[in-house]
């Protein structure tokens, strides 16, 4: 028998040091270097066949375990968020207005901790073992381009894992089949009046008041056109228009973000908003440029696999410690991955009595939780490797 507890414990301050070591250096979308580099020399260094500048900065590190078999691939996250961290920690980021505000430097450390540890144990286990570092999670996405570079082939990919950390009980492991993360959009919107004189509204075209025409109109979506058993979102985060008081402005601006766990509904987004906002811009004698950016896909776990990913997960935190977390209108380009392959990704909770959510300034957790989720991956590959 293995005993894979003392196993991940062997690594413990490995895998913390590794996290803090990573969280010092936080690099936002497509400019992952240093991470890159340092993910490069840590699987070169326990033996791993590496490939580096996969969709730029992207990572992967191969385990060949000898008999043939299948592949199972291990997904971490690279990049960080445009935040000034404000923790006060000791290893807080080096590079300022950037930040590890949403636990990828957590989720490399566990993936490098993992192939530690499989790396020590392969011949127990055949086939191969893939631990792919994607860069730009956060937006534009680096799971796309790393499929369309190959990264799921040579060999092939026959399950896709991957973890998120969240702000939960902590050492709780969250496992759903189906789908877990919204599909998400964002959408710009100018509208185009007839600026002129606050005193003289009959001689303009108002772009400010067409604008709040739009966006209440565009809630009816949700609330008149969609099955209220459907649940989606549609949020305008930003509305800009103007520079004096007096003064009605010749545009204003506007952007935003939908959210569905409906593909069809996700497919039907962009022609619904149009067909509002040309409706109310006409009416109103305004025009608009609406430019609508498809993101990411609902990301949707294999049904086949929870059993396995649950029982791996109550073997390490417990059975009472392992729940089905709500579907959320986040999302996460691990979609990608799992459009192809079967997999699954599941949620390790990190947070403790006041902590501070994901994508805050001063966002941090109890690193002690971090081997539960280098354990979960490590049973999850020796149970489909065996």
């Amino acid at each position: 028998m293995i005993n894979f507890n003392k196993l991940v414990q062997d690594q413990k301050e490995a895998v913390i040091n590794t996290r803090r070591e990573l969280h010092r250096i936080p690099e936002i979308a497509f400019c992952e270097k240093k991470t890159s580099a340092f993910v490069a020399a840590y699987l070169k260094k326990i033996g791993l066949r590496i490939q580096t500048g996969i969709a730029q900065t992207g990572v992967v590190g191969l385990l060949e375990l000898g008999e043939k078999g299948k592949t199972v691939m291990i997904r971490a996250d690279m990049d960080a968020l445009q935040v000034q961290e404000e923790t006060g920690l000791p290893f807080a980021s080096t590079h300022r207005g950037v930040m590890h505000a949403c636990g990828h430097d957590a989720h490399m450390a566990m993936a490098l901790g993992a192939a530690t540890v499989l790396s020590r144990i392969k011949e127990k286990l055949k086939g191969n073992i893939k631990f792919v570092f994607q860069p730009a999670e956060e937006g534009p996405g680096g799971a796309k381009p790393m499929i369309e570079a190959g990264v799921l082939e040579n060999p092939k990919v026959d399950f896709a894992i991957g973890c998120h950390v969240h702000d939960g009980i902590e050492g709780t492991i969250g496992v759903k089949a189906g789908c877990v993360l919204a599909a998400n959009d964002r959408f710009d919107l100018k509208i185009i009046g007839k600026g002129g004189h606050g005193a003289m509204p009959h001689l303009c075209v108002d772009p400010i008041d067409v604008g709040v025409q739009v966006i209440n109109a565009l809630q009816r979506i949700a609330s008149r056109q969609m099955n209220p058993l459907s649940p989606i979102v549609l949020t305008v985060g930003r509305f800009h228009a103007g520079s004096t008081f007096n003064t009605i402005p010749g545009e204003a601006e506007m952007a935003g973000t939908t959210r569905t766990f409906d593909r069809n509904i996700w497919d039907s987004w962009q022609s619904r908003m149009e067909r509002i906002i040309k409706g109310i811009c006409e009416a109103m004698g305004a025009e608009y440029e609406l430019t609508y950016s498809r993101g990411y896909p609902p990301t949707v776990n294999d049904e086949a696999l929870v059993d396995i990913v649950r029982g791996c997960a109550a073997k390490v935190v417990g059975e009472e410690n392992v729940f089905e977390p709500e579907p959320i209108m986040a999302g996460d380009d691990m979609a990608f991955f799992l459009e192809k392959v079967p997999g699954f990704f599941f949620f390790l909770g990190v947070g403790y009595k006041n902590s501070a959510p994901l994508h805050n300034s001063r966002f941090d957790f109890n690193e002690e939780v971090l081997p539960k989720g280098v354990e979960t991956y490590v049973r999850l590959a020796y149970e489909l490797l065996k």
